[in-house]
């Protein structure tokens, strides 16, 4: 497990911090295990892929020229990739393709619930997290968003941009936490439960 603290905390104080957290971090381990999972993707023609909820079929095509990803609206997303293509050329093509679009997203939910939450993020950025959907660093109001929220219905997306933001004002979990999230977002608590109900990707989470 890995702990991220600010760098005026002392160790001492960041031990007592995680014991004192260790019930709900084991509960979140066990809530990550037990959540439904993707089957391997393989990368071919007619498998199933995620974005924004909804399904699309893949469809892959051998070209020559630049690997691309287009997505259409009559339900299929198209891969062009050079004959002979590795797996993982290709999971690297479709990754990239989720971080772009999902990258083109959060801009517009920002200048949304900014203002009507109160706080503005300094920077915010993509990638992958294991563990969370999520991450702020309120003392350089930064936050992270997990690449996987891509697949994840724009709702779900929505949550986790507000969730963060009210970190700006709340770094716990707490009763003025909660009533923050109610007070911006009244169905949060079952957005909550969509996202952490639908499959997580393949590959293990773990802390």
């Amino acid at each position: 497990m890995r702990v991220a603290a600010p760098e005026n905390i002392t160790d001492d104080n960041v031990r007592l911090a995680v014991v004192s957290k260790l019930s709900w971090i084991k509960k979140q381990q066990q809530d990550f295990k037990n959540q439904p999972r993707q089957t391997e993707r393989k990368y071919i023609s007619g498998e199933c892929h995620y974005y924004l909820g909804k399904r699309y079929r893949l469809e892959v095509i051998e070209r020559e020229g630049k690997p691309e990803v287009k997505h259409l609206k009559a339900g299929k997303l198209k891969l062009f990739v050079k004959s002979g293509a590795s797996v993982t050329t290709k999971e690297r093509q479709i990754t990239e393709w989720y971080r772009g679009q999902l990258k083109a997203t959060i801009p517009s939910l920002l200048e949304k619930w900014q203002p009507k939450v109160g706080k503005i993020a300094a920077d915010w950025g993509i990638r992958k997290m294991r563990t969370k959907w999520g991450s702020c660093n309120i003392k350089k109001r930064r936050i992270w968003l997990n690449l996987e929220l891509a697949k994840k219905p724009l709702e779900c997306v929505e949550y986790i941009v507000v969730h963060e933001l009210i970190h700006l004002h709340e770094r716990n979990h707490n009763e003025r936490f909660k009533s923050l999230m109610e007070k911006n977002l009244p169905n949060w608590l079952s957005l909550q439960k969509l996202l952490n109900t639908a499959p997580l990707a393949h590959e293990d989470w773990e802390y």
